[in-house]
């Protein structure tokens, strides 16, 4: 942690809705006038788009193959890290973008699916914000989750995750229904190991859970709707927090433990800016304080 340099870092699998967490703080940070230099978690991985699939029909038919871009050798964990220390340190460091598709790669004169070339972080940015799925990775050669300042979780209940996941690729990647299935099989073992563990080291998780029948997530016609759905935030710490006021701003909420608020999903937006800015105000104070 710096209170020079701090690092806010939202973690959670793909389809784990950490894209709308992501667009609610960029409109904290629009409103609050806060600079942030943005890392995305994809632009960590070690292979862009044709090398992974190359990797992966070498490995198909292999037992017990777990390779997937949950784990660590599909990942550069070591450089995660080292742009989390740097940046806490001095504010530097280095990023590249993923490029995940044709309007994303067209300014760069790149195919889709590459990565564009290492650049350093602008000088005076507020913090560094990372959305991805290994802001709190830790592993026998990495500590990634000791740098941010804070930690979010978004990680909905497992069917409804591989709901989203189902119809996310069959939509928009063409992918059919046991293509993604094998896909979930493959990577349940990092999942498991890598993704998993980083839920007890955030200090807020976000956990979406359906309040319609999903027993069968690989037949579900649709996701369910944010309406249909409640939000489960727990905090680490809940010294601080204002519950009353949470429940008094927030209509239909409920606490379920002393740490844990439960919201209406439609509300989970709002939830999170009335959590959330509070915490980005005393970061960017108590840099300013120091400076």
């Amino acid at each position: 942690m710096s209170e020079r340099h701090p690092i806010v870092a939202i973690t959670g699998s793909s389809g784990a809705g950490t894209s709308t967490v992501q667009r609610t703080f960029e409109e904290i940070f629009r409103r609050e006038k806060v600079t942030a230099a943005v890392v995305e978690g994809d632009s960590f991985h070690a292979f862009d788009r044709l090398e992974m699939r190359k990797r992966l029909a070498e490995l198909e038919g292999v037992p017990n193959n777990h390779f997937s871009h949950f784990g660590e050798e599909a990942n550069l964990f070591a450089e995660l890290e080292q742009l989390f220390r740097s940046y806490a340190e001095s504010g530097r460091g280095m990023r590249r973008k993923y490029l995940h598709s044709a309007e994303e790669a067209e300014p760069y004169g790149q195919p889709a699916g590459t990565f564009t070339a290492w650049e350093e972080i602008p000088a005076g940015c507020d913090l560094l914000f990372y959305e991805g799925l290994h802001g709190a990775v830790v592993t026998d050669r990495v500590d990634v989750a000791r740098f941010p300042d804070l930690l979010i979780g978004v990680v909905p209940v497992i069917n409804l995750e591989w709901i989203q996941k189902l119809h996310r690729d069959k939509s928009t990647r063409g992918y059919s229904t046991e293509a993604v299935t094998d896909t979930i099989l493959r990577r349940m073992h990092d999942y498991v190991h890598y993704i998993c563990p980083q839920f007890a080291r955030t200090h807020v998780n976000f956990q979406r859970v359906p309040m319609v029948d999903t027993s069968n997530p690989f037949i579900a016609r649709a996701v369910p709707t944010a309406d249909e759905s409640m939000v489960v935030i727990r905090f680490a710490d809940p010294k601080g927090i204002d519950f009353a006021y949470l429940l008094n701003m927030i209509h239909g909420s409920f606490m379920s433990r002393a740490n844990t608020i439960v919201v209406p999903g439609g509300k989970m937006e709002l939830a999170m800016q009335l959590i959330f800015t509070p915490f980005i105000w005393r970061l960017v104070e108590r840099r300013r304080k120091v400076l």
